[in-house]
């Protein structure tokens, strides 16, 4: 176990004070009250006690927690930082993962305070670095520098009374004096200020940074204001013909958000305006009646496969129609958030005039990365296991059939953050 520093639940309080060698100071210049950035690997029956500490958090109203971790598990409950009062049931402030979600709460004696959480999941083994901001104005939740979740409710370490433990990877109370919600993974870093650090500065104290796109994507799957998805492309992205009577991506797409998110996400709207035949000079040309018309908040475009066969649209000419449709997506109104996803790849012996569509999927990447836009990688993905294109998910070599529509999904679903193994979409099985 890598600089393993860790206490068991047998207890050893005293070790507290040795763990990161600037870890605790305060010092001039707004530096945190609490920085804790020696790496701990938790199995889920360990925690690092840092309760010689808490009374420098207690008296804060306002300021900002931050934590750098990766987990190893999928448990229902996994604290971050937790602070409480080890003599009363139900009293403590803590930064948790919930089923993957990210979740801030406040308890007093068993009154709640304060109990937000995201719907976007955290707990995909990735590095992730999220932070909890209070103050006047309300409490923001952050991923990646990027602000997640926002609500006017707040409260902070003030708010409970009589906190006398501080701990990385449990919560404490009088009911489970061994402690609850362990975290099974690694923390990379805690830290705790007395004031709210600015999205310059959140990012700045981010290994990994998320784009601010994904950011807003993340707002818009956390709030409870109805949003409009159009999802566009061609006759994959329509679901024509190919999946044998079963979802599409973007109708799988549309149950694990307007059903499986839960209410009133329900009253979110998926618009599919994916035309066979479709390539992106015409998705150009037709965006006002594909696009604009839906008044989105989300646009995902999957466009190219009928590019490569189509005479003036080579690549190039491939990337200024994508630079254009980012920016007609960016200029409508309320500046929705556009998602590149890349066609898949197809069967090079049905379909030897396309095998150059790998250059498209590389094109479109490179205007994600320009654009600073989320890019949704199927063509790699497709392509993990050992470079060879799995025909078991086309139907006819170039379109997707019911299996390989739902990897779309996934895929899709994971690199938005709403992955959970134990949604009936994620999960599914397709024979």
């Amino acid at each position: 176990m890598r600089r393993r520093s860790m206490l068991l639940a047998a207890g050893a309080a005293a070790l507290g004070a040795q763990f990161g060698g600037r870890a605790f100071a305060a010092a001039p210049g707004g530096d945190p009250l609490l920085d804790h950035d020696t790496p701990v690997d938790l199995d889920g029956s360990e925690y690092v006690d840092l309760s010689n500490r808490v009374g420098r958090l207690a008296p804060l109203a306002t300021g900002t927690i931050l934590v750098t971790f990766r987990t190893t598990s999928h448990n229902e409950a996994m604290t971050l930082l937790s602070a409480s009062d080890p003599t009363e049931p139900s009293s403590n402030i803590t930064l948790n993962l919930s089923g993957g979600a990210l979740q801030f709460s406040a308890r007093e004696k068993g009154a709640v305070l304060i109990n937000v959480m995201t719907r976007t999941r955290y707990d995909d083994g990735l590095r992730h670095t999220v932070a909890v901001t209070v103050d006047s104005s309300g409490t923001r939740l952050h991923a990646g520098g990027r602000t997640v979740l926002e609500t006017a409710r707040r409260s902070f370490f003030a708010g409970v009374s009589g906190l006398g433990a501080l701990a990385l990877g449990r919560n404490l109370d009088s009911d489970h004096p061994g402690g609850e919600w362990f975290c099974t993974g690694t923390i990379e870093r805690a830290t705790v200020w007395d004031r709210v650090l600015g999205e310059a500065e959140l990012v700045a104290h981010s290994p990994r940074p998320d784009l601010a796109d994904l950011g807003r994507i993340a707002t818009v799957l956390n709030s409870d204001t109805p949003a409009t998805w159009v999802v566009t492309g061609d006759s994959i992205t329509h679901g024509a013909l190919h999946t044998n009577g079963w979802r599409s991506y973007p109708e799988h797409w549309t149950e694990r958000v307007r059903w499986e998110l839960g209410k009133p996400k329900n009253r979110d709207f998926v618009i599919d305006s994916g035309v066979s035949g479709a390539t992106s000079a015409e998705l150009v040309a037709m965006f006002g009646e594909r696009v604009t018309a839906f008044s989105p908040r989300v646009v995902s475009i999957m466009i190219g496969t009928n590019d490569i066969a189509t005479s003036g649209l080579g690549p190039e000419a491939y990337r200024a129609n994508l630079v254009s449709l980012v920016g007609s997506v960016r200029a409508l109104p309320g500046s929705p958030v556009p998602v590149l996803q890349s066609p898949n790849p197809v069967d090079p012996a049905k379909w030897p005039g396309r095998v150059g569509l790998s250059r498209y999927a590389q094109v479109m990447g490179e205007v994600a990365a320009a654009q600073n836009v989320v890019f949704v990688d199927h063509y790699s993905d497709w392509l993990n296991g050992g470079g060879q294109v799995p025909l078991s998910l086309l139907n006819d070599g170039l379109h997707p059939n019911e299996r390989g529509h739902h990897r779309l999904a996934l895929k899709m679903i994971k690199d938005l953050r709403v992955f959970d193994p134990g949604s009936r979409v994620c999960s599914l099985r397709v024979p």
